[in-house]
């Protein structure tokens, strides 16, 4: 254990008596180790903490809605025929009811119709290109929906089409500069009067591509009394979130059995609708970041495998400048397997401390994210345990065969070399 020990600290000596003796071909050689574990260990860090922000996102939708419209979200093996989705009826009222008396185990049924680019107006204030959500009872349910001044829309307002409104927070800021009380005030929204009810809190984008920041909820039936609801130009979507405990792939079936029969599909027949569900967006994720896997670890490989040849080249010149030390070591008795490991753990060692700078930037790029451009980064131990391995990995390759030659080097002929 000694011997090892003295072994182990030698070696660790020579590295950094290299890195001194020879300052810019050291730092050429480890450029290519730290340019490696840096681009794997990034990579793997940022694919991580996008699938950890995906699963969170989809963790407050509910892993168990389904979302029923005219378009479905994946293409259809490898070919998406928008031409023909475009033309599909879009959903009404009529298939809410259709699932909620026909299928036990939904719990939650409504829709949602979504329109782009309209003005709100106060006074002589305005916000314009904000989205309107045009909505039944329980869209609240699925969404989450934090109202921070007021309350939410009453099932009397959704069921009667009140023209009543829930402000986003960024259309409340502009609107009201944030210093008036907007809770029973009138605000202008396609033309129409709608009082002032609720105001949601800030929330961004989530992964179903609501922005309710910028945007109004509104009751359904009021939409209706102004837009071609049933034009081509708005998909409204329907969304069906299942009873706890049921199986969401049941219900689906019965889902999809109940809108055949409200529309008068015959057996046979493709389906005029699509039903749509989050996991197919996570597996679909899964497929990309797949391969941005593979291919980092594809670009990290080559500079590794350059970095390693240049870690193999230190380690030939080393020998060579340390011939005679090798022979005088020889001849006192030193064994062929303590000069093999003098030299494998100075290349190892080398490699470690290009391993540990790639890490250390990774650490400082993944601090710059978190908390300059708030994108939560993910440190995981396991990538850095990986970037440890791999580095370790390539200084046994890279050294082995410098090792090897010296161990094997004639101590009478190593002497005399000059």
């Amino acid at each position: 254990m000694t011997n090892a020990s003295q072994i182990l600290g030698t070696s660790i000596v020579q590295a950094f008596h290299e890195l001194r003796a020879n300052k810019l071909r050291t730092f050429l050689s480890l450029l290519g180790i730290t340019i490696g574990i840096f681009c794997i260990i990034a990579v793997l860090t940022v694919l991580e903490s996008l699938k950890n922000n995906i699963q969170k996102d989809m963790a407050t939708l509910g892993s168990n809605v389904l979302y029923i419209g005219r378009w479905p979200w994946m293409d259809d093996d490898g070919e998406y025929k928008w031409w023909e989705y475009w033309r599909r009826p879009g959903m009404t009222p009529t298939e809410v009811k259709a699932i909620q008396s026909q299928v036990p185990d939904a719990e939650v049924v409504t829709i949602c119709l979504s329109t782009h680019r309209a003005t709100a107006k106060y006074n002589d204030l305005d916000v314009s290109g904000i989205e309107g959500y045009a909505v039944l009872y329980g869209f609240d349910k699925l969404q989450n929906i934090d109202i921070i001044n007021g309350r939410y829309l009453s099932s009397a307002e959704l069921d009667g089409g009140s023209n009543s409104i829930v402000l986003g927070h960024d259309v409340f800021t502009s609107l009201f500069q944030g210093n008036a009380t907007p809770l029973g005030k009138s605000v202008s929204y396609r033309g129409r009067k709608f009082t002032v009810v609720g105001i949601m809190k800030k929330a961004g984008q989530n992964m179903a591509g609501f922005d309710f920041d910028n945007s109004v909820i509104y009751p359904y039936y009021a939409a209706a009394n102004f837009l071609d609801v049933r034009s081509l130009n708005y998909d409204p979507f329907v969304a069906v979130k299942a009873a706890h405990g049921r199986n969401l792939e049941e219900v689906k079936f019965e889902v999809e059995g109940a809108l055949r029969r409200v529309r008068k599909i015959r057996p046979g027949q493709g389906n005029n609708f699509a039903i749509n569900q989050l996991s197919e967006v996570t597996k679909r994720i899964d497929i990309v970041f797949g391969t941005i896997d593979i291919v980092a670890w594809v670009i990290g490989g080559f500079s590794l495998i350059v970095g390693a040849f240049g870690i193999a080249n230190i380690m030939f010149v080393t020998v060579k400048e340390r011939t005679k030390i090798i022979g005088l070591k020889k001849a006192i008795g030193a064994r062929k397997s303590s000069i093999m490991w003098e030299f494998l753990l100075e290349a190892i060692v080398l490699c470690l401390i290009g391993g540990l700078v790639g890490i250390v930037i990774v650490l400082l790029l993944s601090l710059l994210m978190t908390y300059g451009f708030d994108f939560h980064i993910t440190l995981s131990f396991t990538n850095f345990f990986i970037g440890i391995f791999v580095s370790i990995f390539v200084g046994v390759l890279s050294g082995l065969i410098p090792a090897r030659s010296a161990s094997r080097l004639d101590p009478v002929v190593a002497i005399r070399t000059n």
